[in-house]
């Protein structure tokens, strides 16, 4: 996978599969922006990956996205390949999820994903080459006890990826889906054991995922390896869902 000096731009870098997506890209040598909510966390980054660059900026401010991608697009000089990572989980049962809290997920989830796209989608036009992985979640697939929002969130960014896909692949930009099952993060760290092994119990491998088994497909999918591949969810979960 020969990525090096391939222009990334990565958000939610600074959660526990964004921090993956960083040091493997960083492995193989691409230059990075990572952005995130937390200044601290992002200087963090830096100072373990110090050729990075890192940007502050929060995903709800739809309306300064479009001015924040070309601001990008200049520091980088070009954006190869857009990841989009950041996601929030607001749960509760249904019937007791606020509008608030509806709007809120499907806002930084799904709507900023689609500005995100639709912005970095202008630039690549000019260029006429790109990349985009998104990254939604087993249970956009299979629903989940508590997550209406988070799930609906994460199915609507597969159904609108395909529709991306199919709309630009004969400009040679390929957009495509990531979908973790459980994965080892600060999140999963914080579930109870008994809960945990239940949720290990349902997984055929029998085991969770980590972050580095997330960025390696989400490398492969950035790579000319993956040329013609387009509008696919590739599912990393340990056999949970086979779709």
């Amino acid at each position: 996978m020969n990525l090096k000096n391939k222009k990334i731009l990565i958000t939610g870098a600074t959660g526990g599969i964004g921090y993956c997506l960083v040091e493997r890209f960083n492995e193989l040598g691409s230059v990075i922006l990572a952005t995130g909510t937390s200044n601290e966390k992002l200087e963090n980054l830096k100072k373990k990956f110090t050729k990075i660059h890192v940007k502050q900026f929060k995903l709800n401010e739809h309306s300064k996205i479009e001015e924040f991608i070309d601001d990008m697009e200049k520091k980088l000089d070009g954006i190869d390949i857009l990841v989009n990572n950041a996601g929030i989980t607001l749960d509760n049962l249904s019937i007791r999820l606020s509008e608030e809290d509806w709007k809120k997920v499907l806002d930084i989830n799904l709507t900023s994903t689609f500005l995100m796209c639709k912005h970095t989608i202008k630039k690549m036009l000019k260029r006429k080459n790109g990349k985009i992985i998104n990254i939604t979640s087993i249970v956009g697939h299979t629903g989940n006890l508590g997550q209406a929002n988070y799930s609906a969130s994460k199915a609507g960014i597969v159904a609108f990826s395909k529709s991306l896909a199919i709309e630009y692949a004969r400009k040679n930009i390929n957009i495509n889906c990531v979908s973790p099952g459980f994965i080892k993060t600060d999140m999963t760290d914080k579930i109870s054991e008994e809960f945990k092994k239940t949720l290990i119990a349902k997984i055929p491998s029998g085991k969770l995922g980590t972050g580095i088994d997330v960025s390696n497909c989400v490398a492969f999918l950035a790579s000319d390896m993956a040329n013609y591949i387009n509008g696919e969810t590739i599912h990393v979960n340990g056999g949970m869902y086979m779709a």
